[in-house]
């Protein structure tokens, strides 16, 4: 198991991953001498607290590949190097540096670990997922982005605060792109077992869907510097570990769409059924009429960016 990136979301999710203790080994690497290293030294020292077994490895790389040998053979690589966003930037903002950064990884990644399922979390999540996949020639069921498990936990946790409810009784989703094509999906939404609308008056609902496609904005212009890190670094660590255990659970990510919604030949944020080999199936979750298309618009405006990625 390996973590590339050794930023606040890459080192919050190698700690994650090794609190979990299902994995012998999590590697964690980053290109900044010796920031790897101490973060793994610390994470160990922590076992003892805490009680668990996974060591922490870190290791140092360089942009020609040099030390990247430490991950060879591993069965999962999450990919959390480039920058992160800055305020008044969009995601799309990070697009031609962060693509130089994740082809070099993703290259990498098929010399040391050609087995390995890759999730992505670099930003912009839909094409930098595209772009790893046709950096490393994996088959797409082996290639996923982390984008949908944690605007659905946005959603879930403004919908809660709205409506005064334990977190754990809400339950919500959103699909399409991690972006300004977000498309949160109100009719699957519940409050106690009810609909939202029948909790919600629309016009809350509209503000709340309108504040989770905004939710990244939002806690980058409050942090001024650096973006969002402890949920996204829950959700990816929550998707490697369902893959570890080949637990089949149906989580929202960003996978490749074959067919399913009358949608094909893009990555795009949908429901699948993760296990050992990655993405299982993709669910073709029950929508609207209203949702079903802004789905397909999602797709159009995701695919016209994945294509640019190929020569980046």
């Amino acid at each position: 198991m390996s973590v590339i990136g050794a930023g606040f979301y890459g080192s919050m999710t190698a700690l994650h991953l090794a609190e979990y203790d299902i994995f012998e080994k999590v590697v964690l690497t980053d290109v900044v001498e010796g920031k790897p290293e101490g973060i793994a030294l610390d994470i160990n020292q922590s076992r003892a607290i805490e009680g668990f077994e996974t060591k922490l490895v870190g290791q140092t790389t360089t942009p020609d590949g040099g030390g990247y040998q430490a991950i060879a053979g591993s069965a999962i690589v999450i990919i959390t190097a480039g920058l992160p966003r800055k305020p008044g930037m969009s995601r799309m903002d990070l697009l031609e540096t962060n693509a130089k950064i994740v082809r070099g990884v993703a290259e990498n990644v098929k010399k040391y670990a050609p087995e390995a399922v890759v999730i992505v979390v670099s930003n912009p999540l839909d094409e930098m997922t595209a772009l790893a996949q046709i950096a490393t020639g994996f088959p797409h069921s082996r290639v996923m982005g982390q984008a949908g498990m944690l605007d659905t936990a946005r959603f879930t946790y403004f919908v809660a605060e709205a409506t005064q409810t334990p977190i754990t009784d809400v339950k919500t989703l959103t699909l399409g792109s991690h972006g300004d094509t977000m498309v949160p999906v109100p009719s699957r939404s519940r409050v106690a077992g009810k609909p939202l609308s029948d909790v919600l008056p629309q016009a809350e609902v509209d503000a709340i869907v309108e504040r989770t496609r905004n939710g990244g904005a939002e806690i980058v212009g409050l942090l001024k510097t650096g973006s969002a890190y402890f949920a996204p670094s829950v959700a990816a660590a929550r998707m490697a570990k369902a893959v570890a255990t080949d637990s089949g659970e149906v989580m929202p990510v960003c996978a490749w769409v074959d067919g399913e919604f009358g949608i094909s030949g893009v990555y795009l944020g949908v429901e699948a059924e993760l296990g050992a080999g990655g993405i299982r199936k993709v669910v073709q979750t029950t929508l609207t009429e209203a949702e079903l298309s802004a789905l397909e618009v999602a797709a159009e405006a995701v695919r016209a960016k994945q294509a640019d990625v190929k020569g980046m």
